[in-house]
């Protein structure tokens, strides 16, 4: 008898709540609102978005004891150094990002919660898909890593189609929902495929069993590590699982095009770093030169679609926001690429970039949510003027889009792009290192095009003063509050970027 209860015994795992507690509290937050939604009353759903708010913001809070990052949890009873769900570095760099990014996006849709968006559904869908994105870095077996992903997608499914009534809306929900579920279909074909060669779903352990893979299994294993990378592939927007962007991004309220656009690739990345540095060291070959064709591809085809754009065709300004997140997302694959060739210290120099990327993207669509107020289909032809009849906000805009051009004064844009550049080059792939330079030379123009739009007078300005007088309605608290922070933010970085690449510099796993 005391031979059984010391073999149950061991079976019992002890949960470390502290070290789950940034995405668990951001779950149960999610499920406080959808139960309070049903018995708030409509004048007061307004509370919704402060509980959702708050709850973010405590998820926020305990990354801070968690700073050390030496902590994880569910791990095998057989095995101590295999468990499901690490709080490492790299684990609370892309929580802070994540997290931060669903806060700013809840900043941007309190306004359109009150008059456009139901309130309940929409914050116990963006919650639930935070929650999921939080928990997908610190996941560290393959089961953990798909479900995570999922319930980070599922209701960002929902979120893209929650204008009740609006055709683009229905449309690119349902494009975003058919391609995702294809491409996930054949990631977890890839995981069977490697469960089969290894045995095991723990990602340290399947590094250790593939490089014992007998040599009939070889080509078995090789192909379920190339499908595993194709759902992460589609979460980046990589080439050629990128066709969904500007359409989603056009049809979904603008708040959700914002989070898409920094937590969505943030969700891909993170989960493309897992499975490539963690789970798939012993294939570099196979996964290295895959990703540095895909960056080149990306980065080019995302910059050549934003140079097409036309600036006073409908929705152009959210469009080439969209096929510049595609280009962003190019030059984000490559130090992942590069640590196929040298080691794994160069997937800092992408979590790096992606730090600076979402502060000055989620700025982007902040001025993009505010200019849709008094021009709804958002050309980049309207934001003619901006400095005229806003002109912080049209500094603001022209700072942003400078950090994601590269160019002074975004100083943390130019040093995050140089990181990135340095690590091509330090892993020997001098033609992708030429690929990027040419994508950023071209990538200049149409950044700078829309900067010089900022600053011209307005259209009419030869009018009368009561003609030409611009229609200015007054700026939600929430979206100025978001603006102000996401340029501060950048700013401060801008000043100091040590903050950011001291993250490129140090080894995060």
């Amino acid at each position: 008898m005391t031979v059984a209860a010391d073999s149950v015994t061991s079976l019992v795992q002890s949960v470390d709540w502290l070290t789950i507690a940034p995405p668990t509290i951001t779950a149960v937050v999610a499920l406080i609102v959808l139960v309070a939604d049903l018995f708030v009353p409509e004048q007061r759903k307004r509370l919704l978005g402060a509980v959702a708010i708050a709850g973010l913001v405590a998820a926020l809070i305990t990354l801070v004891p968690l700073r050390k990052g030496n902590r994880a949890t569910f791990c095998l009873t057989t095995d101590a150094d295999a468990c499901s769900y690490t709080a490492d570095h790299f684990t609370l760099v892309i929580q802070l990002l994540v997290l931060g990014g669903a806060l700013l996006t809840a900043l941007l849709s309190l306004h359109d919660t009150r008059n456009k968006l139901p309130a309940g559904e929409f914050w116990f869908l963006l919650l639930s898909s935070a929650a999921g994105a939080a928990l997908l870095p610190a996941s560290r077996d393959l089961a953990t890593l798909v479900v995570a992903l999922e319930v980070a997608s599922l209701p960002a499914f929902a979120l893209v189609g929650l204008r009740r009534g609006d055709r683009l809306s229905s449309e690119a929900a349902l494009k975003f929902f058919l391609s995702s579920v294809a491409a996930t279909a054949v990631m977890l074909l890839g995981v069977s495929f490697v469960y089969a060669t290894t045995g095991t779903l723990h990602l340290t352990q399947i590094a250790a069993d593939l490089d014992k893979v007998p040599g009939q299994l070889d080509t078995l294993a090789k192909v379920g590590v190339a499908l595993t990378l194709v759902g992460f592939a589609f979460k980046t927007a990589a080439v050629p699982f990128h066709f969904w962007v500007p359409d989603t991004y056009v049809g979904a309220p603008l708040p959700i095009a914002a989070y898409l656009s920094v937590v969505g690739k943030a969700v891909g990345f993170s989960g493309l770093i897992l499975v490539t540095v963690i789970a798939f060291p012993g294939y570099a070959n196979v996964w290295g030169p895959a990703i540095a064709v895909l960056a080149g591809l990306t980065m080019t085809a995302g910059n050549v679609a934003a140079l097409r754009q036309s600036a006073t065709r409908a929705w152009s300004a959210v469009r080439l926001l969209a096929w510049s997140s595609v280009a962003q997302a190019g030059y984000l694959l490559v130090p992942i690429a590069a640590a196929a060739y040298s080691s794994d210290d160069q997937i800092g120099a992408t979590v790096a970039y992606a730090l600076m990327y979402a502060v000055v993207n989620l700025g982007a669509f902040a001025v993009a949510a505010l200019v849709a107020r008094t021009h709804p289909l958002n050309r980049i032809s309207d934001y003619r003027g901006l400095y005229t009849t806003r002109p912080l906000t049209a500094l603001a805009m022209g700072f942003f889009l400078l950090c994601l051009a590269g160019l002074p004064p975004g100083i943390i844009g130019l040093f995050a792009k140089v990181t990135v550049f340095s690590s091509a080059i330090d892993a020997g792939l001098g033609w992708l290192a030429v690929v990027m330079g040419l994508n950023v030379v071209i990538a200049l123009y149409y950044y700078l095009q829309w900067t010089a739009i900022l600053f011209r007078a307005p259209a009419g300005a030869e009018e009368t003063a009561d003609e030409a007088q611009p229609v200015r309605k007054r700026a939600p608290a929430a979206v100025t509050v978001a603006i102000v922070l996401t340029a501060a933010v950048g700013v401060v970085l801008s000043g100091y970027p040590q903050l950011v690449l001291r993250v490129a510099a140090s080894s995060l796993f």
